[in-house]
């Protein structure tokens, strides 16, 4: 289990849930000492078991060559409190130096992947690329299949989000530096 406070594993046909609201994710990626992180907003769960996410990543970005030549990436959930840093992650190129190093961005060693998880997130996905060439190249669209799935309990247990502090919630992106958070739940029966 990764060394984050409050951190508990996530059962991984559970592990979709993580990925179920739509928020923005942080991509880390890492190969031969070289590492990046950059933020996207094209991520959805994609199967249950073994439970499979999408993402689309530009074919020019650095966490693509990284991810390519790994064959793994990790997808963290990053709360309110680090829309800073999300927004910078996303405005800068890992080519122009250490993104980790220059926004101030810590992290964990993940347990079955190379790529980093990062503090200060929600929840985190380890994952391995399961090859589609075609989609790939013709959508920059990568298929990754969970192998781990980790939460902060606060916000994530037995199956369910639950959002009770603003600065603990996920976070929608949706232009020119503006964010959303998660809004509060609620029950509906069905009829």
């Amino acid at each position: 289990m990764p060394k984050i406070e409050h951190c508990r594993l996530v059962e991984l046909p559970k592990a979709y849930l993580l990925m179920n609201h739509g928020p923005v994710v942080l991509i880390s990626s890492a190969h031969g000492g070289r590492r990046n992180v950059m933020a996207a907003a094209w991520t959805m769960p994609l199967d249950f078991s073994p439970a499979k996410v999408a993402v689309v990543v530009d074919r020019n970005s650095y966490t693509r060559e990284l991810m390519e030549a790994s064959g793994e990436f990790v997808l963290s959930l990053p709360p309110k409190a680090m829309a800073g840093k999300v927004l910078a992650v996303g405005s800068h190129s890992g080519r122009e130096g250490d993104k980790f190093v220059a926004f101030g961005i810590n992290t964990v060693p993940a347990e079955k992947v190379s790529a980093p998880l990062i503090a200060g997130c929600v929840a985190w996905l380890e994952c391995r690329i399961v090859p589609e060439a075609r989609n790939q190249e013709s959508y920059d669209l990568f298929i990754g299949e969970v192998v781990a799935a980790w939460a902060d309990e606060r916000v994530f247990r037995d199956g369910r989000w639950h959002f009770a502090e603003e600065e603990l919630r996920t976070i929608h992106y949706l232009s020119g530096g503006s964010f959303l958070v998660s809004g509060s739940a609620f029950e509906v029966s069905p009829t």
